[in-house]
């Protein structure tokens, strides 16, 4: 009788943990992890000699590494195979009013999971807050890249104020502005555009009509509803972002059958 030989395990392991690291990455690449991704790993994960770790760098893709050590404060990881490289990000930018920090948190963490490729935080008069953490921002948005297998961070800008938005705003880029007063139905406006495109969203009490008037004249805002009911800023955006990726993002059937084709 034929003796039944253990199976080879999957190269990268499915539980293998993620990180953003510097890059660019490339084959036989030495990476030094310290601090608290390397306190993850070794104390959290129980990283091993020999264990894989997924390594992404913004830049080249996605890496399967080795690790060479694990010591008490710093590890040292070896890339070994490219998986795949860096993803297409639909050209989808996503402008909300800032809302308070823990909403803004998951309004970041959700739009990076959603694909968004930039976010452009607006400053309104109707804002209860007026600044981020820059180091904070960084952080919600690559754990949320890690967590869902992102290979691309989306980009944040500055806060700035809805004028410098609209005064900046580049002409090719259709404005699609969630107006709680009215507008065409999302789906049917999305659906009908499929250049560069961004969805800007109001703050808790929405815009003043004096940013009402000021967004509707401008010749790139296509004033949208979002639906029968009045939605929180954080739901505006999300709820808003999936319909979009949805309808002509990389959710789309036509996007989702062509990358099958390439």
């Amino acid at each position: 009788m034929t003796a039944t030989l253990p199976a080879t395990p999957a190269w990268p392991p499915k539980s293998a943990p993620r990180l953003f690291v510097p890059g660019p990455l490339d084959t036989g690449a030495a990476i030094t992890i310290d601090g608290p991704q390397a306190h993850y790993l070794s104390r959290v994960m129980r990283l091993v000699v020999g264990d894989c770790v997924i390594l992404c760098d913004d830049i080249t893709g996605e890496w399967a590494a080795e690790a060479e050590t694990v010591g008490k404060r710093d590890i040292l990881l070896r890339c070994v195979t490219h998986l795949r490289p860096r993803e297409a990000v639909p050209d989808f930018w996503l402008c909300p009013a800032l809302l308070k920090k823990d909403r803004f948190d998951w309004v970041l963490e959700k739009a990076c999971e959603l694909g968004v490729a930039r976010i452009r935080p607006v400053l309104t008069r109707r804002c209860v807050a007026d600044r981020i953490n820059p180091d904070r921002v960084r952080t919600t948005l690559i754990e949320a890249a890690e967590q869902c297998a992102r290979t691309a961070l989306p980009a944040c800008d500055p806060p700035q104020t809805l004028t410098a938005l609209l005064a900046d705003w580049p002409a090719a880029r259709a404005l699609f502005f969630a107006d709680e007063t009215g507008g065409a139905p999302a789906a049917t406006s999305f659906a009908a555009h499929h250049g560069p495109a961004a969805l800007l969203i109001g703050p808790e009490g929405g815009f003043d009509e004096a940013e009402r008037a000021a967004i509707r004249a401008h010749p790139a805002a296509v004033p949208i509803t979002l639906g029968p009911r009045i939605l929180r800023g954080e739901t505006a955006a999300i709820g808003g972002t999936a319909l979009w990726m949805g309808l002509v993002g990389d959710w789309s059937v036509a996007k989702i059958a062509l990358s099958a084709i390439e």
